[in-house]
């Protein structure tokens, strides 16, 4: 059965994205079944692969509101064992819709139990904020993967985050957990960054990853031509990065 990690954190430019499109590249690579699910209307995350639903065909807007499966909305990439279900604009209208929904909060869970037996990593890319999709992200997922941008205001918003954790938690998923905190746009050249990561280990230790994902150019331009980072310049800072990620990742379920 699948684990599903939800990539969350309600401050924008953190890496969410990046993150679940880089770190579902190197789980595939390395042999595991991966469905990424782009919740954000942004669709950033399906660009970034390249993935596009055609005029007229169902998308997550339809599997939300229950008038398409999800069997109906999943396509493959461009790497073998790596699926997604790509977003549109319209689910910006979803998240309005799902409100006047019964059990509004589990629509993405209940969909979710048809596949849980075809991947080992379902990923869920969250959008920026604490809304009603993402609280479906969070009633969906198994564990937390959460970016901290290495600046300034990391860990206020990082409390924020776990407060609402706490709530889903108690009402809606108790089964949640955070599996933990990955530090993302390190630049070695600052001051700020270096005592950024320091303060979130002290803060929260044993629950941030060792792998640390640096500012880098290549990691920035990957997404424009519709190709992960593995693809672009696997030889990158970046993409070790994420790959030493996804090799610390998959030693926690070893």
């Amino acid at each position: 059965m699948a684990e599903t990690l939800a990539v969350v954190n309600q401050k924008g430019g953190v890496g969410k994205t990046t993150t679940s499109v880089n770190l579902g590249s190197y789980l595939a690579e390395s042999g595991k079944s991966v469905l990424l699910i782009d919740l954000d209307p942004q669709a950033n995350a399906s660009s970034g692969l390249g993935a596009k639903v055609p005029e007229g065909n169902p998308s997550l807007y339809e599997l939300l509101a229950g008038t398409a499966t999800i069997e109906q909305v999943i396509q493959p990439t461009n790497l073998e064992r790596f699926n997604i279900i790509p977003s549109t604009p319209d689910l910006a209208g979803a998240a309005m819709e799902l409100v006047d929904m019964p059990h509004r909060e589990y629509r993405l869970r209940r969909a979710l139990k048809a596949v849980k037996d075809s991947y080992d990593f379902i990923l869920i890319d969250c959008p920026p904020s604490l809304g009603l999709l993402t609280i479906n992200g969070l009633a969906a997922a198994d564990r937390l993967l959460i970016p901290v941008q290495c600046e300034f205001y990391a860990l206020e918003g990082l409390h924020q985050l776990l407060n609402t954790v706490d709530l889903v938690r108690k009402h809606l998923n108790p089964r949640l957990q955070v599996l933990g905190a990955v530090l993302t746009m390190f630049d070695r050249r600052t001051a700020l960054s270096r005592k950024v990561v320091r303060e979130v280990r002290k803060t929260f230790p044993g629950h941030v990853f060792e792998s640390i994902i640096p500012r880098n150019t290549e990691l920035a331009e990957a997404p424009s031509t519709g190709k992960t980072i593995l693809e672009y310049d696997r030889l990158s800072p970046g993409a070790r990065a994420y790959e030493y990620l996804s090799e610390e990742l998959l030693n926690l379920y070893s």
